[in-house]
């Protein structure tokens, strides 16, 4: 989710430009008509989304994202297009505070039509009924796409029983991007070579900070949302919730000894905190600009560092403190949701489908996405340009990751509450709350937003 507001102003401005320019066309790459899974068997069966009496709909979707992965996006809805022209879709980027733009246009009765949801917000946009349940009409033969076809691990808080509220669009797991030259005009042995040699761990890491604080540059950007903190905290062993969803962190010495680990590095100055940095300034725009020497991300930087053929950036896992040379990985995931005040649901449920399907996945995904594939069938799409070389690694962090919402990153199941843990990390971030004092108010957050959300 944080991947929301790392833009700098300068690229959103640009970007604001050209979309004004281009009346909402963001120059997406030619669409991919190539369909899969069902797919095939909904365009044999199915009307066009205008339907047979050939009318015409206009629908408005809308999205986080830079430049690049808004690109990425406008493939799927150009292959719809395509095969459905009497149907419309105006893909609109949403810079800054995505979820308080969202939920301000929904409780005014408006909002797109279609509209990406953040695993933190899901649970309150679905307590206040904001958004449609998708249960019905995906598990119809009007759906291009089935629920069994994507990994159960990743509804997280999108499904609640057997009821679907939002279809994830893809799923992200968390990996170090390195600047490959930064290391070596430090005289370092890269992440990777740590790695071989069995060393890629806390105090080479930390080394590796002091290193780049001597030249006057930052080894890392560390960000106060769940998935940069979880991977810490279970990069040394340690637990936010156990395997049933129970709280434990208040019990659990290897997760304070995380928050300890990073906090004393961003005060030590090798590591910044991103809420520390000026206004429009992000991780990404650090890292392109050689300030940083890595940062925490999914797929989501590869197609804007991919553009900057200057940057020689690879993917590595984040370091341990428990002897393996991999532990969990956070996998943020986003899904599509249908907005509850739209006029045009039946069309919109099929463009909707169509987006999450193993052909609008491949279309948006294939030659350097912005994401792994939630659909079976589509790994292929990650490996097969070679960019970045090691980017078999994100599928690997897939394999043992866990996905916000799940029982071990409970917190995004009650409504607000991960809202409210993000804001406590960034006051120990910025020194103004130790670790201890850190997990005491996340312990106390947790038992009353519990309580609240039982009644």
């Amino acid at each position: 989710m944080k991947r929301m507001t790392t833009l700098s102003i300068s690229i959103i401005l640009i970007f604001s430009i050209f979309l004004s320019a281009c009346g909402g066309n963001n120059g997406g790459a030619p669409a991919n008509t190539t369909t899969g899974g069902n797919a095939g068997n909904a365009k044999e069966t199915n009307a066009p989304a205008g339907g047979e009496t050939g009318k015409k709909v206009e629908l408005t979707m809308s999205a986080w994202g830079n430049p690049a992965e808004l690109k990425v996006y406008q493939r799927a809805l150009d292959a719809f297009m395509k095969e459905n022209p009497n149907t419309k879709i105006k893909l609109i980027p949403v810079p800054g505070d995505y979820e308080q733009k969202i939920m301000t246009e929904l409780s005014g009765g408006a909002g797109p039509d279609l509209f990406y949801v953040g695993d933190g917000l899901m649970s309150k946009l679905i307590e206040n009924k904001s958004i449609v349940d998708l249960t019905e009409f995906a598990n119809s033969e009007l759906s291009y796409a089935k629920p069994d076809e994507f990994a159960p691990g990743l509804w997280g808080p999108a499904k609640v029983g057997e009821n679907i509220f939002g279809m994830p669009v893809d799923s992200n797991p968390m990996v170090l991007y390195y600047n490959k030259k930064l290391f070596k005009d430090a005289g370092l042995k890269t992440p990777q070579e740590y790695f071989d040699e069995g060393s890629w761990n806390w105090e080479t890491f930390k080394m590796v900070a002091e290193t780049f604080q001597s030249m006057k540059k930052y080894g890392f950007v560390q960000e106060n949302w769940w998935g940069p903190m979880l991977n810490w905290i279970w990069s040394n062993g340690g637990e936010m919730y156990d395997e049933n969803g129970n709280y434990v962190m208040d019990k659990n010495d290897k997760a304070k000894e995380a928050l300890v680990f990073i906090s004393d590095l961003v005060k030590g100055g090798g590591v910044i905190y991103s809420g520390s940095l000026p206004q429009g300034q992000g991780q990404d725009a650090m890292f392109m600009s050689q300030q940083v020497a890595m940062v925490g991300a999914g797929r989501w930087l590869t197609p804007m560092f991919s553009e900057n053929k200057s940057l020689e950036f690879d993917y590595i896992p984040y370091p341990t403190n428990t002897g393996n040379k991999t532990e969990t990985a956070a996998v943020p995931a986003a899904y599509l949701a249908l907005n509850a005040n739209s006029k045009n649901q039946p069309e919109a449920l099929k463009v909707l489908t169509y987006y999450v399907s193993k052909a609008g996945q491949e279309a948006r995904l294939a030659d350097t996405g912005n994401a792994i594939p939630s659909i079976a069938g589509l790994d292929y799409v990650v490996t097969d340009k070679g960019i970045p070389e090691h980017a078999q690694y994100l599928l690997d962090a897939r394999e043992k990751g866990v996905s916000f919402g799940a029982p071990r990153a409970a917190a995004a199941l009650v409504p607000g509450l991960g809202q409210d843990i993000q804001e406590l990390y960034d006051l120990m971030l910025l020194g103004k709350a130790d670790p201890e004092a850190t997990i005491a108010a996340i312990t106390k957050k947790v038992q009353e937003k519990t309580a609240e959300a039982a009644k």
